[in-house]
């Protein structure tokens, strides 16, 4: 592409990442590498006035050390359709601001902004229930509060696993089996004494092998997937978890996946999209900031921030 374009990416505070590992960091230095103008913006800066939505804005000139990742210009006030594309990095909790920052980001789109992911398409797909848009490819699953609902589903499979709808990391999973001491205390604290929703899905032994991220960008399918191995004596393969991320080929179960995801997704907006499989079963779909990129690109050679970039300057042109 010969056009330089001038993007926008909405970050959490740029001391806090880690440069080493961070996708959103990859994604910058790759834009910045091919000449684009690269600006970040804090979630708070948001403002909508006179059917603008606009914010301050910091140049960034990113560098190759990993300590001192980026240097700061100058700021300004702009309005987001004054970028090519704006690419929403916030990382979760999906807590109300992040609504809000869905709603605001919404309205920019209505003005002529274009962002990616598509904030109706983020605020729409919850990570964990998106999932059961596609139950051909799920585990076996429950989504209840009720807690009899609950524990007949641990006495059916015996061992599960239970998960709050909007952690992130790894956060609050717990395996109970059906003679576990503890089921009850662990049900009454996920679903908040019967006030909140969780998700109960089939034990998967294959994830001793590796939570897979699969990712798919702009409707193409990375042909590698970062298996998550749990640590010993752990049951979840998150990286915030103390997993293990090697990076391997797709499988046949997991490209099947992929594959029949990706056109599907990318039609509602959404560029970047983070597969989690376990023993070819999906089990979420990460929308909001989905991450990999560094350690699939050092252990293959492939690019998949190039590959970001690509679909965004095609989705420019």
């Amino acid at each position: 592409m010969s056009r330089h374009l001038k993007l926008a990416f909405i970050l959490d505070p740029l001391h806090g990442l880690k440069a080493y590992k961070d996708s959103s960091i990859a994604m910058m230095r790759e834009a910045h590498s091919r000449g684009h103008a690269v600006f970040a913006i804090q979630r708070e800066a948001l403002t909508w006035r006179d059917g603008t939505v606009a914010a301050r804005a910091h140049a960034i000139r990113t560098r190759a050390d990993d300590r001192g990742w980026y240097d700061i210009g100058e700021d300004a006030v702009y309005p987001l359709s004054a970028f090519d594309a704006v690419v929403m990095r916030q990382d979760p909790p999906f807590d109300f601001e992040y609504i809000t920052a869905s709603w605001l980001l919404e309205r920019a789109v209505a003005a002529g902004a274009r962002v990616f992911n598509d904030p109706r398409a983020i605020r729409d797909h919850s990570e964990k229930i998106a999932i059961t848009e596609f139950p051909q490819f799920t585990a076996t699953t429950l989504v209840a509060r009720d807690s009899a609902e609950l524990d007949a589903f641990i006495d059916e499979l015996g061992d599960v696993i239970l998960k709050p709808l909007d952690g992130m990391g790894g956060s609050q999973i717990f395996r109970v089996r059906a003679d576990d001491p503890n089921r009850n205390v662990i049900l009454e604290t996920l679903t908040h004494e019967g006030q909140r929703t969780i998700m109960a899905q089939r034990y998967l032994p294959a994830i001793a092998d590796g939570d897979k991220r699969v990712l798919i960008i702009g409707g193409e399918v990375v042909p590698y997937a970062l298996a998550r191995i749990p640590k010993a004596g752990e049951t979840r393969g998150n990286l915030a978890a103390g997993g293990r991320g090697v990076a391997m080929p797709l499988t046949p179960a997991e490209r099947e996946i992929a594959e029949t995801l990706a056109p599907i997704l990318w039609g509602r907006g959404l560029m970047v999209v983070g597969l989690d499989v376990i023993g070819g079963q999906l089990t979420e779909i990460n929308v909001t900031s989905p991450t990999c990129f560094v350690e699939i690109a050092a252990q293959t050679g492939f690019s998949v921030a190039g590959l970001f970039v690509d679909r965004l300057e095609r989705a420019c042109a």
